[in-house]
């Protein structure tokens, strides 16, 4: 089990540095590769066109597709233990709907106001970032309480997806009383993308989504014993009531982050934990997440090659993403008896 362990995650890095150099070395624009290097050590280009390619718009968006990817995947890990369901993820609940309902308020019912408070330079992210925390933690404490209340992981599935359905229902309200530029801007946003993400607002945008994913690493302990159910964790000595708070607080600042800077990108979280789990066979959560995270960097960054080699411009991630997430979710309905889930 070690072995597979070490080999996995090896295969990923691996996957991770290819697919990082190979989104640094294509794209719309065609930059010789030594040009690339060149750019990428600091000795410069003479075509300064080819130095903001590289290091203003392909270097941060490899580290946001990453980043998100990792957020995503581990969000998903953490709703799946937490509601001991297998097709629980932020998109199945409606965490990420109800992140983008939050934006949808601040770009669509108040015009950005909340932006105006923090000045035009950083108003316009850190607005979308307060609605989309405030959407996603509004849709966690309706699952929260819920969760108290019906004990059927498959109805509490249900309420999530009726509540992603209620948060759509508002937003298509919203849009339908907006500017046409507010609707404009607010679809833009919503076909999801991760190279949205500016210099100025990387640094901001990567502590965020490291601080959870440091904090989601140092809740194992509880993870590996939900999996043995509540009262088992609580007979060793886990608070599970303080441990599911902490869980669901984790999930909705890495879910409304990416959601306020990426757009609403769907299924990752839902699928790339199922990758981890059948590359490890495993649900010990001490190897779970470290691959879970690496895999959803991977599977991110091999989302936005395909989007940027398209030939007909850009091609939206919520495009991608379901191609390649609806063969894998078809897979473990199939064949989930053989995957080590719960246990």
């Amino acid at each position: 089990m070690k072995h597979r362990y070490g080999i996995t995650l090896i295969v990923l890095l691996v996957a991770l540095a290819l697919l990082a150099v190979a989104c640094l070395l294509l794209g719309s624009v065609d930059i010789p590769a030594a040009n690339v290097k060149d750019i990428i050590l600091g000795h410069g280009s003479e075509n300064r066109a080819w130095e903001i390619i590289v290091l203003n718009s392909r270097l941060p968006m490899i580290v946001t597709a990453a980043l998100a990817g990792a957020a995503l995947a581990v969000s998903g890990l953490l709703l799946q233990t937490t509601f001991n369901n297998p097709l629980a993820g932020p998109s199945i609940l409606g965490v990420s709907t109800g992140a983008g309902l939050g934006v949808a308020i601040i770009m669509l019912a108040m015009g950005g106001t909340v932006g105006s408070v923090f000045g035009q330079s950083v108003g316009s992210y850190v607005a979308t970032l307060v609605g989309a925390l405030l959407g996603a933690g509004a849709v966690l404490a309706i699952l929260i309480v819920f969760s108290s209340l019906v004990r059927s992981s498959t109805m509490l599935l249900i309420i999530g997806v009726l509540v992603s359905y209620l948060a759509s229902s508002v937003i298509s309200l919203l849009n339908s009383v907006a500017s046409e530029e507010g609707v404009h801007n607010y679809v833009a946003w919503g076909f999801g993308n991760f190279s949205g993400v500016g210099l100025d607002q990387l640094p901001v945008y990567a502590v965020l989504i490291l601080l959870a994913l440091v904090a989601a690493g140092l809740m194992v302990k509880p993870l590996n014993a939900l999996l043995l159910g509540t009262r088992y964790a609580q007979n060793l000595g886990v608070n599970t009531h303080r441990a599911r708070w902490q869980l669901l607080l984790i999930t909705g600042v890495l879910t409304a982050v990416v959601t306020a800077f990426c757009g609403p990108i769907g299924f990752l979280g839902l699928v790339v934990p199922h990758i981890a789990r059948l590359m490890l066979a495993t649900s010990n959560h001490t190897r779970l997440i470290p691959v879970t995270i690496i895999a959803g960097a991977d599977v991110a960054l091999l989302c936005t090659l395909i989007s940027v080699n398209g030939n007909h411009g850009v091609i939206p991630i919520n495009a991608i993403t379901p191609i390649i997430g609806v063969p894998i979710i078809l897979y473990i309905i199939l064949n989930r008896r053989k995957i080590h889930y719960f246990n």
